[in-house]
């Protein structure tokens, strides 16, 4: 895992938080697909992940604005996931979307 390479801010962040259920059949495929093509789409600027052994997972999407943020939710391919993880692999989540007004940090 890597820290996302973001330009300088404004930009967006949807945090998405799930607790996830003991289904794994097509998670981690369809995971790795939506990763992907949500790096394909016009706007987005990096992702960073990570879930604990107790199932509570963070995924953070950077974005350019709100209007890429709003085309990722439509695309029908994110949609059926978003299905698939309300029927199958989450016993609960909570997305929130917000901007990113400042940054800072360190690296060696």
């Amino acid at each position: 895992m890597s820290i996302a390479k973001t330009p300088p801010p404004p930009y967006v962040a949807v945090i998405f938080t799930s607790v996830r259920t003991a289904v794994d059949e097509g998670y981690a495929q369809t995971s790795e697909e939506m990763t992907a093509m949500a790096e394909g789409q016009p706007g987005f600027l990096g992702v960073e992940s990570n879930r604990g052994a107790d199932g509570l997972g963070i995924t953070v999407s950077y974005w350019r604005d709100m209007d890429s943020v709003r085309a990722w939710k439509a695309v029908a391919e994110h949609r059926m996931a978003q299905k698939l993880g309300r029927e199958r692999w989450y016993r609960a989540y909570c997305t929130r979307v917000a901007v990113v007004e400042r940054e800072y940090g360190f690296s060696v």
